[in-house]
């Protein structure tokens, strides 16, 4: 519940300029990285990878969220975390830091309303990894309410666009809060959830029993309202298995396998997705490879790159990021050279 401070807190931040984009320099992603002397930071990145502002962090990141109209941002701890870093990315302030309440975790991904007003959070419940989603008002920064993610261990949470429903990734695995282990692997049951922003459950797919410990990860949001979603596998590695999935309200899930070939390339791990100019991109740092889908599932081209993880949607087709500092483009006929930094990018790159 909203108190007197609260309250007046936001009465006095709906009362200071708000800067656009443009004033932060009209970055086209956000990432995480660290830099040789250790130290974190959330990057703003141009469309050719130079980094346009670097503002500290105060542990490793995860993934960032990006205010759909003020230059903000919230930079979210790796999973599972204690913080998340409101930040102005035109003057490189901090406005704020949430936490979660006592016995949650965040989970390492948010997502804003529409309108900015609201943030929503991924989380746990620390003791049983069962889900909730975090719900945050963005003028003065206090907690509003929460509610369950419907699926245990949620992960990125998104927005379809022109909507307001919010679709999570339940991954299923119920984890050590100290010290991350999985401890229900022969009994994960991952979903895929749909919400109205106020909690109800709106429509929710699991995968075929044999499928069970696909642990669904990460989102790409398709035209059409088609959800495209990256698994980890928690099998048997020698067992090939698709990692990239479809779905859309109301269909049942289309699991989309690589070419024969290339069934193994990834090791049992997509890092990360994005979808640009009727392709999806499914990054595996553990394979060393990025993997190109078309729209629809089919399997077009497995190109390899050390360490990468990062990627976004960029006109024609990607950015990727990787641990070893580089920033290249990727199309269906493969990568170019756009950057070389002294950075260990992070997981996740982030379209604003």
């Amino acid at each position: 519940m909203a108190t007197r401070r609260h309250v007046l807190a936001g009465l006095l931040a709906s009362t200071l300029p708000r800067l656009s984009w443009a004033d932060a320099g009209s970055p086209a992603f956000l990432a995480a990285a660290r830099d040789a002397e250790g130290r974190f930071a959330l990057h703003g990145l141009t469309e050719a990878g130079g980094s346009l502002f670097a503002i500290p962090l105060p542990a490793r990141g995860h993934a960032a969220a990006a205010h759909p109209h003020r230059a903000e941002a919230v930079a979210f701890a790796r999973r599972p975390g204690t913080y998340a870093l409101v930040i102005d990315c035109a003057t490189g302030r901090p406005r704020a830091r949430l936490a979660p309440p006592e016995g949650h975790q965040f989970n390492g991904h948010g997502a804003y309303s529409a309108d900015g007003s609201v943030l929503y959070t991924s989380e746990v419940w620390a003791e049983t990894s069962e889900g909730q989603i975090g719900v945050w008002d963005t003028a003065g920064w206090h907690r509003l309410t929460t509610f369950a993610t419907q699926g245990i261990g949620p992960h990125e949470v998104r927005r379809l666009p022109g909507t307001e429903v919010l679709v999570v990734a339940n991954g299923g695995i119920r984890t050590d809060p100290q010290d991350r282990t999985k401890l229900n692997i022969d009994t994960m049951r991952p979903n895929l959830s749909y919400l109205s922003p106020e909690g109800a459950l709106l429509d929710q797919v699991e995968l075929a029993p044999e499928m069970h410990q696909a642990s669904i990860r990460h989102l790409a949001l398709a035209e059409g309202e088609t959800v495209a979603f990256a698994m980890q596998w928690e099998g048997d590695p020698a067992e090939p298995v698709p990692l990239l999935g479809l779905h859309r309200r109301g269909e049942a899930v289309r699991l989309c396998p690589p070419k024969d070939e290339d069934l193994l390339a990834m090791k049992g791990y997509a890092g990360s997705i994005a979808r640009s100019a009727g392709l999806i991109a499914l990054t595996s740092p553990r394979g060393g490879v990025v993997q190109l889908h078309a729209a629809d599932g089919r399997p077009l081209a497995t190109h390899a790159r050390p360490d990468a993880c990062g990627v976004a949607a960029t006109g024609g087709g990607f950015v990727v990021t990787d641990g070893g500092g580089t920033v290249t483009g990727l199309t269906a006929e493969g990568f170019r050279p756009l950057a070389r930094t002294a950075l260990a990018w992070d997981n996740h790159l982030v379209r604003i």
